[in-house]
């Protein structure tokens, strides 16, 4: 492995992060290791692990709200997943962390020989990248969790007020912000069809016109799975040539 190892710390309490952070850097005397970061909450952690790529996540296991066993899953959910090693004062996880395919499993307290070993496990990543490949997921808040929505999931994004409705076949998700920002971002994968509507080019099967009695003719944009969605005037132009 190239580079020092890059290491997120995750613990809810203060204390037991101050203390992996100063055995992180003695163990910089045998093995190059950088703590980027570290979080109080499952939470954070998973708002950090979205934004910068990590080699490794120091993980507790008992902590407040979502646990360090559920984070791990959501974690190995990722495209390029960082090794876990679980920390924690408690023996009775260490099955469960290692059908999690967990790097190792620490008992606190935690002593740096210990934290050297396990270190020494971590595999490469695949490459030197950020964690979240942004043409793969639109990421979502819901309920204090960070939700990773897959892009070939999602069928169309509908904006109404300051609000975003993310609609898959199975659910809908609600995103704050702006409907141009996510056209922008996502480009390659999403056309618009309307000022308040970007359709996924892949589930989009074609155009056909409305038949609706007594309402003036428009066109519709057909969906794979049977939905329509208006189309504008204005955009009707430009979507000609999606569909051929």
């Amino acid at each position: 492995m190239t580079g020092a190892l890059k290491v997120l710390v995750v613990d809810d309490e203060q204390f037991a992060r101050t203390r992996i952070k100063q055995l992180l850097e003695d163990c910089n005397d045998k093995l190059a290791v950088s703590c980027i970061g570290e979080a109080g909450t499952a939470e954070e952690a998973q708002a950090l692990l979205t934004k910068q790529r990590m080699d490794v996540v120091l993980l507790d296991i008992n902590m407040p709200g979502m646990g360090g066993v559920e984070l791990a899953k959501w974690i190995k959910q990722l495209p390029e997943s960082p090794n876990i090693i679980f920390t924690t004062a408690h023996d009775e996880f260490a099955l469960q962390a290692f059908d999690l395919a967990a790097t190792d499993y620490i008992l606190k307290p935690v002593r740096l020989e210990r934290l050297l070993e396990a270190l020494g496990r971590v595999k490469p990543t695949k490459k030197p990248s950020p964690v979240l490949d942004q043409d793969a997921f639109i990421s979502v808040t819901e309920r204090g969790r960070i939700i990773l929505v897959p892009i070939g999931d999602v069928l169309y994004l509908k904006a109404e007020l300051k609000y975003i409705t993310i609609v898959t076949k199975e659910k809908e998700y609600l995103l704050e912000g702006a409907l141009t920002q996510l056209e922008q971002d996502y480009s390659a994968h999403f056309v618009r069809i309307h000022r308040n509507c970007l359709v996924h080019t892949d589930q989009l099967s074609g155009f056909e016109r409305s038949t609706v009695a007594d309402e003036e003719p428009h066109w519709l944009a057909v969906l794979k799975c049977g939905v329509k969605l208006p189309v504008s005037r204005r955009q009707w132009q430009q979507l000609r040539g999606v569909i051929k």
